[in-house]
């Protein structure tokens, strides 16, 4: 099974990275291999209300070392409750794998948020296994990035709220490739023909493929898919990649084994501080923006906490404390200036608070229904397993 994106980043310092090259920050999903399993309707968003009661408890379940410990201290002393905070996710599939059958029979799955990126996220609204937020009790919900605001699966966030993003582009080995990279087109150099990897993911590795031949992914479907992983075949049985990998292109970049990688920003942010030659890049064609979303399950009778907890994680000084312990983006406005205030050149961290500039160059994933994910998938694995 495909590994997380994360190794768990807790710091991300003030490495320095090279950020370059076009689109907006946007959430948006794949679908889903083919899902018999019973579905919930999700309730109607309209006119929601969910009494503000006081609550003793709250169960989360999100991914390793990706909060502020102390900021939960301070939640459950605000609303004298206690919050069972589980890190339990690292993987999006073997989370839902965990959580499916008792959503789908409409059981208690004893979590009131869970945390899942978009193209998991956008399943469990397709399965009808989240419900709709009461807006009037996450006022701080103003404060989110507007460009995050309208993800295809969920266009007016009424059922989600963005915990926080990360990028997918290239890391490289300075020393190595001996001149800068700054396209796709330099990462598939005859140059460095078996010095190269790819992600086995296939959401990641077609919208490489698709930047690369100049189209948007939130524009693309799945021909554009199919084609991309046709082209990736094709550079495979050419020699030009030499493997494809899970997080473990990490050790691969380390050893010197593979000198241009398809990566994750947090990543690379362990990997520079070991080795200065190291860097990462946003090609000039673009790179993709993931994003991991709160969200309340279906069977949760404790919405009223959910949103209490999103509505705290959402005011800028909280927000910022998150970010300067996790280093990933912050979905919230403000957050930076709280931020500046206790750590100034953090707070000017490209990888944690990307310029508008740097979000014009970022993408989501291409949106597919379920039956074209099944294709994709089917392809890609054809594609890794030859």
């Amino acid at each position: 099974m495909y590994l997380s994106r994360r190794t768990f980043v807790q710091r991300l310092g003030t490495a320095g990275f090279a950020i370059s090259g076009a689109g907006g920050l946007l959430a948006a999903c794949g679908g889903i291999e083919g899902e018999s399993a019973k579905r919930t309707p999700t309730p109607s968003p309209g006119g929601v209300k969910h009494p503000k009661v006081a609550f003793e408890r709250l169960d989360f379940a999100n991914w390793p070392l990706y909060i502020d410990k102390k900021v939960l201290k301070e939640f459950e002393a605000q609303t004298n409750s206690k919050v069972k905070y589980v890190e339990e996710i690292s993987d999006n599939e073997e989370f839902f794998g965990k959580i499916r059958q008792p959503l789908a029979a409409g059981s208690d799955i004893k979590r009131d948020i869970v945390v899942l990126t978009d193209w998991m996220a956008a399943r469990m609204v397709r399965l009808g296994y989240v419900q709709p937020l009461d807006k009037a009790n996450i006022p701080n919900a103003k404060n989110l990035q507007p460009t995050l605001a309208s993800p295809k699966w969920d266009p007016k966030r009424e059922l989600s709220l963005p915990w926080q993003s990360g990028m997918t582009a290239i890391g490289y080995d300075k020393k190595k490739v001996g001149r800068e990279i700054r396209s796709y087109e330099d990462m598939f150099d005859p140059a460095f023909k078996g010095r190269v990897s790819m992600l086995s993911d296939a959401r990641d590795a077609a919208n490489f493929m698709i930047l690369r031949a100049g189209k948007r992914p939130e524009d693309a479907g799945i021909d554009d898919v199919l084609t991309a992983i046709e082209e990736i075949d094709k550079l495979n049985r050419a020699g030009q990649i030499r493997r494809f990998t899970g997080n473990d292109y990490t050790t691969e970049l380390t050893k010197g084994n593979i000198w241009i990688a398809q990566a994750y920003s947090g990543d690379m942010v362990q990997l520079k501080a070991d080795n200065p030659d190291l860097d990462f890049v946003i090609p000039e064609e673009g790179a993709t923006l993931w994003t991991d979303n709160m969200m309340v399950p279906s069977t949760s009778k404790n919405q009223y906490a959910a949103e209490t907890m999103m509505n705290f994680v959402y005011d800028p000084a909280i927000a910022g404390r998150i970010a300067a312990e996790v280093n990933y983006v912050t979905p919230v406005v403000g957050a930076r200036e709280a931020l500046a205030a206790s750590d100034p050149e953090l707070a000017e961290n490209e990888l944690i608070f990307p310029s508008d500039e740097t979000l014009a160059k970022l993408h989501p994933y291409v949106n597919l229904d379920e039956a074209e994910e099944k294709r994709m998938n089917e392809a890609m694995q054809a594609v890794v397993g030859a």
